[in-house]
C-alpha cells in the first residue's frame, strides 16, 4: 500500500440470501483527501460503507487500513481505527443538550458510582470540538432548538470526538439550504486541512465537482472507475453511473395545455407560514414552485391536500370551490401528494411493497389479493422498481426505489392532480430521468402537475411556469417559454424573487 493511502477495500463480496449485492467492489481513499463516491440507488454504496463501518460483515475480500489488514471489521474495531459515519438521517437525542449528545455513553464523571457528571470537563471538551468546526452553538443548548444545519454539525463534532480519521458523509445536503451547504463545505475543507479524510456520497453533480478531489463510481454492485474529478465531465460520469448515455435528462414531448383546472385564492394557514397565496394551473400544465428552505412551499402543498388546517382562502377545481379539510377529501376530489419526507409521510415502512403500492386505492370491502398483486406487478414493470419479492417490507428498498413505490401508489389512483414535493430528493440521475419521463407523460395525458423543488435546473427543465416563494408569499412568476435560451437569466431572476431583492417584490 502506498504511503499516502489511508485504507483500501478490494474484492468485496456481499449477498443477502439469493441477492448478490456486492460483486468484487473496491474503494481506495488517501490520507487527507475528499473522495466523492457515486452510484445509482441500489448500486451497493451503502452496503460497502456499512461493511467499512463494521455494521455488516463481508462475505469475501480484503480491507487494509493504514497498512494493516483487518480480517474482520466490527463497529468497535472501526471506532478504534477512526472510521466515523455521518448518516443522512440524523441520530441525535432532541431533548438532550449538545454536550450530552456529543458524549452520549461516554460522559465524564466526578463519581460514576453516584452518577455525578463532571459538567465542567464535559463542556470544555465539547467547546473544543465545536470550536474546531467553528459552530456557533453552546454546549448547553438543547438539540431540539437547533437548525437542521447545526444539528448536522453537532453530528460531525460527535464523530470527531471519537478520534475519527476518516468521515463518511452520506447525502449530507438533502435537507440543507444553499447557505447551509456552503457552511458544510467550509467545514469539510477545514477538516481536510487538518489531515482528516472524507468520503462524500451524493447524487448532486454540482456538489461533487465543487468539493470532490477524486471520485469512485459503482454500478449494480460492481466497481466501475476511480479518477480525479477534474478529469471527468458530467456526461461522462452519468454514462458510467447508468451504463448508457442520457442524452436528454428532461424529456420534451408535444402536449396540449387546456383550460384552468386548479385555482387558489388568498390561501393562508393558521401557523403564519402561508400568507394570501394565489395561483392557478391548467390541464396538461406542469407548474413549479421555487424558494428557499422554509419559504412556505411545502406548507402550501400540505394545505391543498388537507394535511394542515387553512385559516382562509379558496381552492377551486374546474371552477368549483371545494373544502379540503382532510387528505381523504383531497383524494376524493382527485388530488395526489408525493410528500417531501417519503419515509415518515409517504410510506408505511412496516408494510410490504405490495401493500404500499395499493394502499391509496383500496376501496373494496373485501381485499382482492390477486388484483393487488397484478397491480403491483404492473407498476413494478412500468416504473422499473428493483425488487426481489413484492411481499418484502418496503423499508428493504433503496431510496430511489422507495420513491418509485410512493409514485406508483398515487399513479394507481389515476387522479387528475399530482403534487410532487421534492420528487427527486436523494435519488440518482437514472431514477431522476425516469421520474421526469413519468411527469411528462402525465402532463401529456392532461393531468395537472404541481412540483416543489429546491433544484432550479430541475424546475426549468420540467415546468411550463414557475412561481417563487419568499416568507410565505408568492413574489414572482416566470413563463419558461420566455427563457428557453436564457436559463442563467431565469436562475438569477428566481433567486432575486426568492430573496425579495427584485424590484417588483
Amino acid at each position: 500500500m502506498a504511503d499516502d493511502v489511508l485504507f483500501s477495500m478490494t474484492g468485496i463480496e456481499k449477498s443477502f440470501g439469493p441477492v448478490h449485492v456486492l460483486k468484487g467492489a473496491k474503494l481506495e481513499v488517501k490520507k487527507g483527501e475528499i473522495h466523492a463516491f457515486m452510484g445509482e440507488n441500489g448500486a451497493g454504496k451503502s452496503t460497502l460503507m456499512n461493511i467499512l463501518a463494521g455494521l455488516l460483515e463481508k462475505d469475501a475480500g480484503k480491507i487494509v487500513f493504514d497498512g494493516e489488514e483487518i480480517p474482520k471489521m466490527t463497529p468497535k474495531k472501526a471506532a478504534e481505527l477512526g472510521i466515523g459515519f455521518v448518516h443522512q438521517e440524523l441520530n441525535l437525542a432532541e431533548d438532550l443538550t449538545v454536550a450530552e449528545n456529543i458524549f452520549i455513553g461516554r460522559l465524564p464523571y466526578k463519581n460514576e458510582f453516584l452518577g455525578l457528571v463532571d459538567f465542567k470537563k464535559l463542556h470544555e471538551e465539547t467547546t473544543y470540538w465545536l470550536n474546531m468546526l467553528g459552530v456557533n452553538v453552546q454546549p448547553t443548548d438543547l438539540v431540539s432548538s437547533l437548525s437542521t444545519a447545526n444539528k448536522q454539525l453537532v453530528e460531525i463534532a460527535k464523530t470527531l470526538s471519537l478520534n475519527a480519521r476518516v468521515i463518511i458523509f452520506d447525502e449530507p445536503t438533502t435537507s440543507l439550504s444553499d447557505k447551509d451547504v456552503e457552511v458544510l463545505f467550509i467545514i469539510i475543507r477545514r477538516l481536510k486541512e487538518k489531515g482528516f479524510s472524507s468520503i462524500y456520497i451524493s447524487h448532486r453533480m454540482k456538489e461533487v465537482f465543487e468539493l470532490g478531489e477524486r471520485i469512485t463510481i459503482m454500478r449494480d454492485g460492481e466497481y466501475i472507475a476511480t479518477d480525479d474529478v477534474k478529469n471527468l465531465t458530467e456526461d461522462e460520469i452519468i454514462t458510467m453511473l447508468v451504463g448508457r448515455e442520457v442524452s436528454d435528462l428532461y424529456p420534451k414531448a408535444e402536449k396540449e395545455i387546456g383550460e384552468v383546472s386548479f385555482e387558489v385564492e388568498d390561501l393562508s394557514d393558521k401557523k403564519g407560514k402561508v400568507e394570501k397565496v394565489s395561483f392557478h394551473a391548467k390541464k396538461g400544465e406542469v407548474v413549479g414552485f421555487s424558494g428557499l428552505v422554509g419559504s412556505g412551499r411545502t406548507e402550501t402543498m400540505r394545505l391543498l391536500f388537507g394535511a394542515d388546517k387553512m385559516k382562509s382562502g379558496v381552492i377551486k377545481i374546474n371552477g368549483t370551490p371545494l373544502k379540503m379539510k382532510t387528505p381523504t377529501d383531497a383524494i376524493k376530489h382527485g388530488l395526489s401528494l408525493l410528500t417531501e419526507d417519503r419515509k415518515n409521510q409517504g410510506l408505511a415502512l412496516g408494510l410490504s411493497i405490495n401493500d404500499n403500492l395499493n394502499i391509496a386505492s383500496l376501496n373494496d370491502f373485501v381485499v382482492n389479493h390477486k388484483k393487488m398483486r397484478l397491480t403491483s406487478d404492473r407498476f413494478i414493470k412500468e416504473l422499473n422498481i428493483k425488487v426481489s419479492d413484492i411481499e418484502n417490507p418496503v423499508s428493504s428498498l433503496s431510496g430511489g426505489n422507495q420513491q418509485k413505490v410512493v409514485l406508483g401508489k398515487w399513479l394507481n389512483t389515476d387522479n387528475d392532480f399530482y403534487i410532487f414535493d421534492e420528487p427527486t430528493k436523494g435519488i440518482d440521475v437514472g431514477a431522476k430521468s425516469e421520474i421526469y419521463d413519468i411527469i411528462s407523460k402525465l402532463a401529456q395525458a392532461g393531468k395537472t402537475i404541481l412540483i416543489v423543488s429546491s433544484e432550479i435546473p430541475e424546475l426549468l427543465g420540467t415546468c411550463d411556469r414557475i412561481y417563487v416563494f419568499h416568507e410565505g408569499q408568492i413574489t414572482g412568476e416566470l413563463n419558461i417559454a420566455d427563457y428557453v435560451d436564457k436559463k442563467d437569466q431565469a436562475q438569477e431572476l428566481i433567486m432575486k424573487y426568492a430573496t425579495a431583492t427584485h424590484q417588483d417584490c
